[in-house]
């Protein structure tokens, strides 16, 4: 079964991108989108729309920008820890941003990787083999145990201000 892949990204650019580039690199495995941090949320919990997992599929791996509306790539990846059965969920931050303070809360708040994303489509083309050969063909993700009420216990973050 092909690992999902949610991508968390605002910039309609940036996706036309990575998915371009996975593309070319081979990748089969699904890429679902997410265009800001609460939908990202939702989707991980299964709400609404997402509820139906056959059609929206658990990811095996979240590739997070730092900077999304309403909610941040930050504070998505806090709410994901918090989740008890999220806690091995692989979330790479994939921004734009190489601020160290960025990088430094990125980590603190428990991303696995964080990976500024290329200016141009060969090396973002690199960047998608490695992702694909890494988080996808080679990482074992641990099973996640939902809880019966997941979808209505998880707590919404406050959005930044």
């Amino acid at each position: 079964m092909p690992k999902t892949i949610l991508l968390v990204e605002d910039s309609e650019d940036d996706v036309f991108l990575i998915v371009r580039a996975f593309k070319n690199v081979g990748l089969v495995s699904p890429v679902v989108r997410a265009s800001h941090g609460q939908e990202a949320i939702d989707y991980l919990s299964g709400q609404g729309r997402y509820s139906d997992r056959v059609k929206y599929p658990f990811p095996s791996l979240v590739l997070l920008d730092v900077k999304l509306p309403f909610v941040s790539g930050l504070e998505v990846l806090a709410w994901i820890r918090e989740q008890d059965a999220f806690t091995g969920l692989p979330t790479v931050m994939f921004t734009t941003s190489n601020q160290d303070s960025d990088v430094k809360r990125a980590y603190g708040a428990g991303a696995n990787a964080y990976i500024v994303k290329p200016a141009n489509f060969e090396e973002c083309t690199r960047l998608a083999g490695l992702i694909k050969q890494f988080w996808v063909e080679v990482n074992v993700v641990p099973p996640i145990d939902f809880p019966a009420s997941a979808s209505t216990t998880a707590r919404q973050p406050t959005p930044a201000a």
